[in-house]
C-alpha cells in the first residue's frame, strides 16, 4: 500500500512538473529551407527591380505575389510587403520605367490607380500591424499618411 502511495505521489509530481515546464515553451516557426531559398532569391530580384536604376515596379509586384502565394511564412516577408506597398504606391502615381497601359483590359484591372492605392494601403498596413518592429515600419507609416492625404 505504501509503495502504491509513493508511486501515485511520484506520478502526480511528474505530471505537475511537465505541465509547468510547458508554460514557458515558445514554438519556433519551422521554415522550409528550399522555400526560404526560393523566396530569398525572389526578394533579391525584387530589390534589384525596385532600385533607382530599374524602377521596374510591375516586376516587383509579380515577384511578391508569387512568393506571398506560395510561402507567406517567409522570414523576410516584411521586406517584401514594403517593396510591394511602395511599388503599388509609385505605380499609382505613374512613376517607374515600366508604364501601365490602361487600354489593355488586364492591365486596367490590375494596375488601375485606385486599385494600386488600395493595394499599397493593404501591404503597408499589414507591415505596420504585423511587423511593427521591422526597420521598414516607420517609412510605411509615413507613406500610409501620404496616401491618405492624397485622397
Amino acid at each position: 500500500m505504501r509503495t502504491r502511495s509513493i508511486l501515485f505521489f511520484a506520478l502526480i509530481l511528474a505530471s505537475v512538473t511537465a505541465v509547468s515546464a510547458q508554460r514557458n515553451v515558445t514554438l519556433a516557426v519551422e521554415r522550409d529551407p528550399l522555400m526560404e531559398a526560393d523566396a530569398k532569391h525572389n526578394l533579391d530580384v525584387a530589390w534589384q527591380a525596385f532600385g533607382p536604376a530599374r524602377q521596374a515596379y510591375k516586376q516587383v509586384l509579380l515577384r511578391f505575389e508569387e512568393t506571398f502565394a506560395a510561402y507567406p511564412e517567409f522570414s523576410k516577408i516584411d521586406e517584401f510587403l514594403y517593396l510591394a506597398g511602395m511599388s503599388s504606391y509609385y505605380l499609382s502615381q505613374n512613376k517607374g520605367k515600366q508604364k501601365v497601359n490602361l487600354a489593355i483590359p488586364a492591365e486596367k484591372k490590375k494596375y488601375a490607380p485606385e486599385k494600386l492605392r488600395e493595394d499599397a494601403i493593404a501591404y503597408l498596413s499589414m507591415l505596420v500591424d504585423k511587423y511593427s518592429d521591422s526597420k521598414y515600419a516607420e517609412e510605411a507609416k509615413v507613406t500610409l499618411g501620404r496616401i491618405r492625404d492624397d485622397k
